[in-house]
Order: C-alpha cells, then structure tokens, then sequence
C-alpha cells in the first residue's frame, strides 16, 4: 500500500507540474494581449487579440489563435488568410491588409494587420473571414466585428492627383512622447474595391502643428521614406504635450504631390493629416 501511494503522489505531482506549465506556456504567449472576440466553426474557436481588447477605424495589429474543441489544445502549425468585409448599404468592399504569419517566439500565436478605412455605423458593418488549413485541412469561420471611429483621425482616403485611390494610415507612435519619436505608416493604393495593396516608391512630407497654440511648429521632423519592410519610416517631432495635427503630403516616385498642401500664414493645414493628443 506504501508503494502504491507512493507512485500515486508522483504521478499527481507530474500531471500538476504539466498542468503548470501549459497555464505559464499561455500566458507567455498571449503576453501585452487582450481578447477581441471569440469566432466559433464545429471543429474550432478563433481567438482574436489586440493590444487593447477592442478593433477600431485605422491600423489595428490582431493576433490570431485556434482552439481544437475536442483536444481543448491550441493548434501550432495553422496556415492562415482572412478577408475583412465592410457591408455597405450599396456594395460591400475590403481594406488594407497584411498576410497571417507565425508569430516569433510564439507556439500558437499568429499575427497580421488590418486598416479599417471606415467605421461601422447603425446599418453598415464589418464582418471578418478567417481561412485556415491544418494538416492539409481546410476550415472557415466569419463573424461581424466591432470597428468603431477612431477618436482622433488615424487614417486617410483620399484622391490623388494621378487619379488613384490611396488610403494612408497611422501605425506609431501609439504611446507618444515629448521626444524625437519614430513615426510609421502605411500607404496603400487601391487595385480594386476588395484589393489595396501596398504602394511603393512614394514618400509622405510631415508638417506638426498645434492649432491651439498659434499653430505653431516643431523641429528636426524627418519626412517618411519606404523601408525594407514596405512600411513608411521617419521621425515626429512633438515639443510639449496637447493636441497635434501632423499634416501630411503625399509624394509620388518623381516628388511630385500627388495629395496634400504646405502650410503657409493663409493655409493653416492640408487636407490630409493625422491627430495625436496626450
């Protein structure tokens, strides 16, 4: 009977001691996320995380798990698309969007990035799509999705001067600072209603201003130019806390602007910029 209890306390203290590290396993991989929602197939849950816990109009990172509903396990080796879906009262069209990649260092964590043009209203809404493979598999779910407007403007649509549609969204800082802060964001071109992608070879001119304070400028502001991973790169200069406006112009491969106007003593901003307030 000794022995027995014996081998008993250790096989409780290894499945606890397995238990344990699967909980830690989750926690790490879900580190600085907050759920979203919850989409539901027979076979499977779909996790959706961001930073926050919620989606809104603008650049939003989303990080993507799957839950097996019979083993209860998070699936590891998933391949992933997704289609995002504005539903109009007149027509439907997609976004901006980033293909779902494993993320580094992670087991069961995939990511990407969507840019909501639009926000939802009380009659037109945002539906995702996510589209999986697992062991040769394939499986779907879709579910609406909250998208709320942004409180400060974090993206633009807009006409160029070419004839094309762009979309031009905020990325970072999302936590600014009085400092030289990195500054990214993304420009898009439209192909067609459900295709935007990425636009190459064009850079974006910034120009900070605060209007409450005589609109005044800031210094040693870098204008955005595409780096290796196609995003747009530069410095933001913010010189005191409060409300900015980062107004912007669109450049084309030849410098010419294709969008956006300099700020004079009779042109106070352009018509196409971002805010950012803390």
């Amino acid at each position: 009977m000794n022995t027995l209890k014996y081998l008993f306390i250790v096989l409780l203290a290894f499945f606890s001691s397995c238990s344990s590290n699967d909980s830690e396993t989750t926690n790490d991989e879900l580190a600085g996320l907050a759920l979203v929602r919850k989409m539901e197939n027979e076979t499977h849950i779909v996790e959706l995380y961001s930073s926050t816990g919620i989606l809104e109009q603008g650049h939003n990172a989303i990080s993507i798990r799957i839950k097996n509903k019979t083993t209860e396990k998070y699936e590891h080796n998933a391949i992933i698309s997704w289609t995002p879906l504005m539903h109009m009262t007149s027509m439907q069209h997609s976004c901006p969007f980033s293909p779902v990649s494993k993320t580094v260092g992670k087991e069961t964590l995939y990511n990407g990035y969507t840019v909501f043009q639009m926000p939802q209203n009380d009659t037109e809404y945002w539906t995702l799509k996510i589209d999986y493979s697992i062991n040769g598999v394939n499986f779907s779910a879709t579910d609406t999705i909250d998208v709320p407007a942004s409180a400060k403007r974090r993206v633009t649509s807009f006409i160029g001067s070419d004839g094309s549609n762009y979309i031009v969204a905020l990325i970072s800082p999302s936590d600014p600072h009085v400092a030289l802060n990195a500054m990214t964001a993304g420009v898009f071109k439209m192909q067609s209603i459900m295709h935007y992608p990425i636009a190459d070879n064009y850079s974006v001119k910034i120009d900070p201003r605060m209007p409450s304070m005589g609109n005044h400028a800031s210094p040693n502001n870098q204008d955005l130019i595409q780096s290796p991973d196609k995003l747009y790169r530069g410095k933001l200069s913010l010189t005191m806390t409060g409300y900015w406006k980062i107004n912007l112009q669109l450049l084309g491969a030849n410098n010419e602007v294709l969008k956006g106007e300099a700020i004079t003593a009779t042109n106070p901003q352009s018509s196409i910029f971002f805010e950012i307030e803390f």
